[in-house]
C-alpha cells in the first residue's frame, strides 16, 4: 500500500533478499536484452519532451528491484560519462547493501538515487579527511554513488525529493552513527555542483585526475554534508575561535575588562572568517 508524501507517493521497501540473482538469471537478463530494449523504446515513446510541474502529482517512490536493471542501465549510460560494469547494475538492483531509490511516473523511472552507508575506517585514502578524528573510527558515512533525473523531468524538484529521502534515512534515530554524507562530482559539472551547494553540501577537496573518461583524466571535487553532529577536522581558525569564545563567555567579572573586550573583538573576527 502506498503512503502519501505531500503530493508524491512512497511505496514500501521491497525486500531485496527476495531478488537474489542466480547465474541462470544472469543469462536470462542477457537473453532478454532484445525484448527489454523494445519495451524501453515503447516507454521512451511515452515520455514528452518537457513535463510541467503540475503533472507530477502521481510520482511514486520505490526501491529498485532486479526487473529494473536494463532500464537503470540505459538511464545511467545516458546521464553519466562513466561506464559502470554490468555487475554494478546487478548489485544496486538486488543488494540490500545499497540505498537505491527510484522516482516513477507512468510506470517509467524518471529519476533515481543510489547511495551506500559504509564504515569511515574503510574509506579510500583521499576520502579519509572528511571527518574529525575526535569522532573516532567507529562512525559511519553515507556515499552518494549516483543521482540523476530524465531530462524531460528536470527542474521539477525530483532530485531534491530523492536527496531528501536519503537524508531522512541517514538522520533517523537508529542511524545516529552516520556523521556525514559525501560524493564526488566532475569539476566541470557546474549544474550538479550548484545543486549540491544549494542543498548545503560543502566543498571539501579537489581531486586532480580522479576520473578517467574516454581515455582522458578529469578532475573532481569532494562535497560533504555533515549530519548527526558530525564535523570536519578542526583547523587553527576553528581552535582559535573556540578558545576565544570560551574565554569571552567568562564575562568581565572573571577577566580584566581590557582583555575581555579584545576577546569579544577576536571572537567576532574569527566567526566572520570561518
Amino acid at each position: 500500500m502506498a503512503v502519501s508524501f505531500n503530493r508524491y507517493l512512497i511505496l514500501p521497501e521491497i525486500e531485496k533478499s527476495d531478488f537474489k540473482i542466480s547465474q541462470d538469471n544472469k543469462h536470462k537478463y542477457t537473453d532478454q536484452n532484445i525484448i527489454r530494449n523494445s519495451s524501453d523504446e515503447q516507454k521512451a515513446s511515452r515520455i514528452p519532451a518537457t513535463v510541467p510541474l503540475c503533472v507530477l502529482g502521481d510520482v511514486q517512490l520505490r526501491f529498485l528491484c532486479p526487473d529494473d536493471l536494463e532500464e537503470v542501465r540505459a538511464l545511467c549510460q545516458d546521464w553519466f560519462p562513466i561506464d559502470y560494469p554490468y555487475s554494478w547494475y546487478e548489485d544496486i538492483t538486488s543488494s540490500s547493501r545499497f540505498y537505491a531509490l527510484a522516482a516513477v511516473y507512468g510506470g517509467v523511472i524518471i529519476g533515481l538515487i543510489v547511495a551506500e552507508i559504509k564504515p569511515y575506517a574503510k574509506l579510500n585514502t583521499e576520502d579519509r579527511g572528511i571527518l574529525s578524528s575526535s569522532l573516532g573510527n567507529d562512525c559511519l558515512v553515507g556515499y552518494i554513488l549516483s543521482l540523476g533525473v530524465r531530462r524531460a523531468y528536470r527542474r521539477n524538484g525530483i532530485a531534491s525529493l530523492l536527496l531528501e529521502q536519503l537524508l531522512a534515512h541517514v538522520t533517523a534515530p537508529e542511524r545516529s552513527s552516520v556523521k556525514a554524507v559525501f560524493l564526488h562530482v566532475l569539476s566541470s559539472n557546474a549544474p550538479a555542483i550548484l545543486f549540491y551547494q544549494r542543498c548545503h553540501f560543502r566543498l571539501h577537496s579537489f581531486l586532480p585526475y580522479y576520473y578517467l573518461i574516454h581515455g582522458k583524466c578529469k578532475g573532481g571535487f569532494t562535497y560533504v554534508l555533515y549530519v548527526n553532529g558530525g564535523h570536519a577536522p578542526w583547523g587553527i581558525w576553528d581552535w582559535l575561535r573556540h578558545i576565544a569564545s570560551a574565554m569571552a563567555s567568562l564575562g568581565p567579572c572573571r577577566v580584566p575588562r581590557w582583555i575581555w573586550q579584545r576577546l569579544l573583538w577576536a571572537t567576532t573576527i574569527l566567526s566572520y572568517h570561518r
